[in-house]
C-alpha cells in the first residue's frame, strides 16, 4: 500500500511539475508557427530566441522586382526590420527612410529601407502566381506556393512560448533539421500549453498581405 501511494504521489507530482512549466512563459523567446489557411495543416514550428533573423523573400509581380523582408525575433514577435526592393542584375537601390517604406509599396521603385521597427504578431499571405514567396527560420525553408498553392493562404502567428516547449525545442533541435520534431512536440506539450497559450498571447499587430 505504501508503495502504491508512493508511485500514484510520484505521478501527481510530475503531473503538476509539467503543469507549472505549461504556465512560465520566459522572456527573450518567441515561438513561430506557419500553417495553411483552412486546412489547419502545421507547415513550421520553431522556438528562436530574441534577435534570431527570419527571412522573407519574394517577387513583385507588378514591378517585377526581388523583395527582400528582414525581421528579428523578441519575446512573443516578429519585428521587421529591413525591406530591400532591388532590380534584378541592377545596382544597389537607395536607401530611403523608414517612413516612406508604406508608399514605396504601392508606386514601385527600388529602394532599401532599414531601421523600421514594425511588431507583428499574426500575417495572413495571399499567395499569387508569379511572387514565389519563401520564409527562412534558421536552416528551414518554406515556400508558400508549393506548401498552399496558387490563391492559398499561409499564416504566420508568433506567441511567448511555454517553457516546456522552449525545452522540448531544444531537445530535439538535431530532429528538426529533418523536419520530424513538429508532431512529437505538440502532442506531448499541448495538453500543457493550451492554458499557457491563452495566458499569454497578447494582442499585437497583425496585417493580411497579398503583394505576391
Amino acid at each position: 500500500m505504501r508503495r502504491r501511494g508512493a508511485i500514484v504521489a510520484g505521478i501527481a507530482a510530475s503531473l503538476l511539475a509539467l503543469g507549472a512549466l505549461s504556465q512560465i512563459a520566459p522572456s527573450g523567446y518567441t515561438r513561430i508557427d506557419l500553417t495553411e489557411d483552412g486546412k489547419g495543416r502545421d507547415l513550421l514550428s520553431i522556438v528562436v530566441a530574441d534577435g534570431e533573423r527570419v527571412t522573407l523573400t519574394w517577387r513583385n509581380s507588378q514591378f517585377g522586382l526581388h523583395v527582400t523582408e528582414v525581421f528579428f525575433a523578441r519575446s512573443g514577435e516578429l519585428v521587421q526590420d529591413q525591406v530591400t526592393f532591388a532590380a534584378p542584375g541592377g545596382p544597389p537601390p537607395p536607401r530611403v527612410s523608414p517612413r516612406d517604406v508604406d508608399d514605396l509599396y504601392h508606386t514601385g521603385g527600388a529602394f532599401d529601407a532599414r531601421g523600421l521597427s514594425r511588431p507583428f504578431r499574426r500575417i495572413v499571405y495571399r499567395i499569387g502566381e508569379i511572387g514565389d514567396p519563401k520564409i527562412r527560420v534558421r536552416n528551414k525553408t518554406v515556400a508558400f506556393k508549393e506548401a498552399a498553392g496558387f490563391g492559398g493562404r499561409v499564416i504566420l502567428t508568433t506567441t511567448r512560448p511555454a517553457l516546456c516547449e522552449i525545452l522540448w525545442f531544444r531537445y530535439t533541435a538535431a530532429d528538426w533539421r529533418h523536419g520530424n520534431a513538429a508532431d512529437a512536440t505538440d502532442s506531448r506539450c499541448q495538453t500543457f500549453t493550451n492554458t499557457a497559450d491563452r495566458l499569454h498571447r497578447m494582442a499585437g499587430r497583425e496585417s493580411t498581405r497579398n503583394p505576391f
